[in-house]
C-alpha cells in the first residue's frame, strides 16, 4: 500500500498557520537529527574516513523531507530550517491576522523569500551563522529586503553571538526590522 502524502507535503513550501505547526516541523528536525546522531555514535575506525563519509556519503537525513543527505548538509539544512521556523513563530506573534506563512528557506526553494505571509503583507529572509556579519550576509539581506514591496520587512538570524530572541535596531536600515532568534 502506498503512503498518502499530506497536503502540506505537496507544496513547495511549509505551511505555518499556528505555533503548533512550527512545533510539528521542529519535531521533524529533531527526529532527523536523532537518526544522524545514532549513526555517528555507532562509528569506529579511521577518523579521516569518518570525516570523509560525513562530508560525501549519504549517511544522514534531510531535516524535513525523508531523504538521505551527507551529514554536513544535514547540519547546514537543519539550522537553516530552525532559523526560518523560529522566525515564523515570531511573525505569527507580530502579525496574527495575516493568515499564516509560507516557509521555504534556501536558494533552491520555490518562493522569493524564506518566509512570506499568505496575504503578501509580510516578508522575511532568514539564516543561521556563527557571526551574522560574516561575508556581509546580514547587510546584504537587509539591503535586499529594503527594496521589497511587502508592507512589513524582516531579517531573522540564528547565531551564538546573539543567543536570545530580540530585536536589534542597531542593524536596521530602510524600514527592515532585524531580529535574532533562538533556534
Amino acid at each position: 500500500m502506498t503512503k498518502r502524502k499530506r497536503p502540506e507535503d505537496c507544496e513547495p513550501y511549509l505551511t505555518i498557520r499556528s505555533e503548533a505547526d512550527v512545533d510539528r516541523y521542529l519535531e521533524r528536525l529533531k527526529t532527523a537529527a536523532a537518526r544522524a546522531v545514532g549513526w555517528l555514535c555507532g562509528q569506529q575506525g579511521d577518523p579521516l574516513d569518518l570525516l570523509r563519509r560525513m562530508k560525501f556519503a549519504e549517511i544522514a537525513f534531510h531535516p524535513i523531507e525523508d531523504r538521505p543527505l551527507n551529514l554536513i548538509e544535514q547540519v547546514n539544512q537543519t539550522w537553516t530550517y530552525a532559523a526560518a521556523l523560529a522566525a515564523a513563530r515570531q511573525l505569527l506573534r507580530l502579525h496574527p491576522k495575516v493568515g499564516g506563512f509560507k516557509v521555504a528557506p534556501g536558494a533552491h526553494m520555490a518562493i522569493p523569500l524564506d518566509v512570506m505571509s499568505f496575504d503578501g503583507m509580510v516578508g522575511a529572509e532568514t539564516f543561521a551563522a556563527v557571526n551574522p556579519r560574516n561575508n556581509g550576509k546580514l547587510a546584504k539581506d537587509v539591503g535586499e529586503m529594503a527594496q521589497r514591496t511587502e508592507l512589513h520587512h524582516y531579517v531573522f538570524f540564528n547565531s551564538p553571538l546573539f543567543p536570545a530572541l530580540q530585536r536589534l535596531p542597531d542593524f536596521e536600515k530602510g524600514g527592515v526590522q532585524v531580529w535574532s532568534v533562538e533556534a
